[in-house]
């Protein structure tokens, strides 16, 4: 003998002494379902206006015998005060009056089959993260397959609803929704990283050295999770008269802000270094550009800029509060070039100056620049880092192993990465610049 859904209205209905509705709901947009295991029973919200007393149905079970709670509304308005994030499952009356507010589509249409869609289209925006099914008259199925088409699960004739069918159709749904959203994640992660791909590939430099005989490689890594780009910043450029410029910097701290500085920096040192300017005069006047870009007057950025002679024999280093680069030659061991009398960094001190120091390189030789980041890195579980020392006694042991170029700064990055014990928390930037045998 099939029994009459239970209406619940102001007083809650209670299951096994357990009550199944609360007094007050949340926003409808912070209504989630939630995830369905062996001890949560499923919850399905009903919505249709019958006057005859509602639905009948025989009592509802899941898979694990437990029986399916049942909440009713007779209008949408009283929909969203049950819609609680407990709701795994909602069951819309096709032929429920159109009670939902009007928009602009909604308010031009005159025909029921357009009213009874608004219904479902007004469900589906106020509960997008639960599944929908829809009840009809079997008279009615080409309405039906559209309320589909619109976006719901599954439909139901009103004929042949028992319980058994109502039962399976319910889980279907539940799962069916879990698999489009889930589907949907991955389809918008893969876009994002997508675009990101094509966004980094814009923001990070792509060295001009037409007409150079060194070689180039770089790696670049940002510290915050899921960021495009962070902080640090490089760039590598060939000027008419032959000398290859060189440099990498470091804005401190690793927000957005930090991260649009860098490129600003990166920016305004190409245009510098083509425009003629070279050591001093150029980084006092990217200090003039940093202070004007800076969100705040705590911003600061360190850099470490390298001129390279046409015959790359020689090179000019100036240091703004950046660790020094690293220089290898074969048969002999990578070392740090010097950096006594290095200037500040960046946006530190008004007026300061950054001393240009000559570099003898010989004739083949592997410059290496590089950010902090890499260098302070923990080694295991203790607070000791990795230093400069620890870095320098990393790439020798990749140099004896025979590594150069992006095989060399890929396996350092990597080697500073597990012995930190996971990723690197700073933004991590290395250059490569070679010439003549590795």
């Amino acid at each position: 003998m099939p029994v009459p859904v239970p209406r619940q209205r102001d007083t809650p209905a209670t299951e096994n002494g357990q009550a199944v509705l609360t007094a007050t709901a949340p926003p409808l947009a912070q209504a989630t379902p939630q995830a369905t295991t062996h001890t949560t029973p499923l919850t399905l919200l009903v919505i249709e206006d019958d006057p005859g007393g509602g639905l009948t149905v025989p009592e509802i079970l899941d898979t694990d015998g437990h029986r399916i709670r049942l909440r009713t509304a007779r209008n949408l308005t009283e929909a969203a005060r049950l819609l609680t994030p407990d709701v795994h499952c909602i069951l819309l009356d096709l032929a429920l009056p159109d009670t939902g507010p009007r928009t602009a589509a909604t308010a031009t249409a005159a025909t029921p089959d357009a009213d009874q869609l608004a219904n479902l289209r007004h469900v589906l925006r106020i509960a997008p993260r639960h599944a929908v099914l829809v009840l009809t008259a079997e008279a009615d199925a080409e309405r039906a397959a559209e309320a589909v088409r619109v976006g719901a699960q599954d439909f139901l004739f009103r004929d042949e609803l028992d319980g058994r069918l109502l039962s399976r159709a319910i889980r279907y749904a539940v799962e069916r929704k879990r698999a489009d959203i889930a589907q949907y994640k991955l389809a918008e992660s893969k876009l994002r990283a997508q675009e990101n791909a094509r966004l980094e590939r814009g923001l990070l430099p792509n060295p001009l050295l037409e007409g150079s005989d060194l070689r180039f490689a770089a790696r670049y890594r940002p510290g915050r999770s899921r960021a495009l780009l962070g902080g640090d910043f490089y760039d590598t450029v060939r000027t008419p008269d032959g000398t290859v410029h060189a440099m990498i910097g470091d804005v401190c701290g690793h927000g957005p802000d930090e991260a649009a500085l860098g490129v600003e920096l990166r920016i305004a040192w190409r245009a510098l270094t083509l425009a003629g300017l070279c050591g001093d005069d150029l980084l006092a006047t990217l200090q003039q550009v940093l202070e004007v870009e800076r969100p705040c007057e705590e911003i600061f950025a360190t850099l470490c800029t390298v001129d390279i002679a046409p015959d790359g024999r020689r090179a000019g280093l100036c240091l703004a509060g950046h660790p020094a680069p690293l220089i290898s030659r074969p048969g002999r061991p990578a070392r740090l070039l010097p950096y006594e009398n290095s200037g500040p960094a960046l946006g530190l001190l008004p007026k300061a100056r950054w001393p240009r120091r000559q570099v003898e390189l010989g004739g083949a030789w592997s410059l290496m620049l590089y950010t902090d980041g890499l260098i302070e890195g923990r080694i295991g579980e203790g607070k000791e880092r990795l230093g400069q020392d620890g870095m320098v006694e990393m790439i020798n042991r990749h140099l004896d192993e025979g590594l150069s170029g992006e095989n060399l700064l890929e396996a350092s990055v990597t080697e500073a990465r597990r012995l930190n014990g996971g990723e690197l928390t700073d933004d991590v930037a290395v250059v490569l610049l070679s010439r003549g045998a590795a």
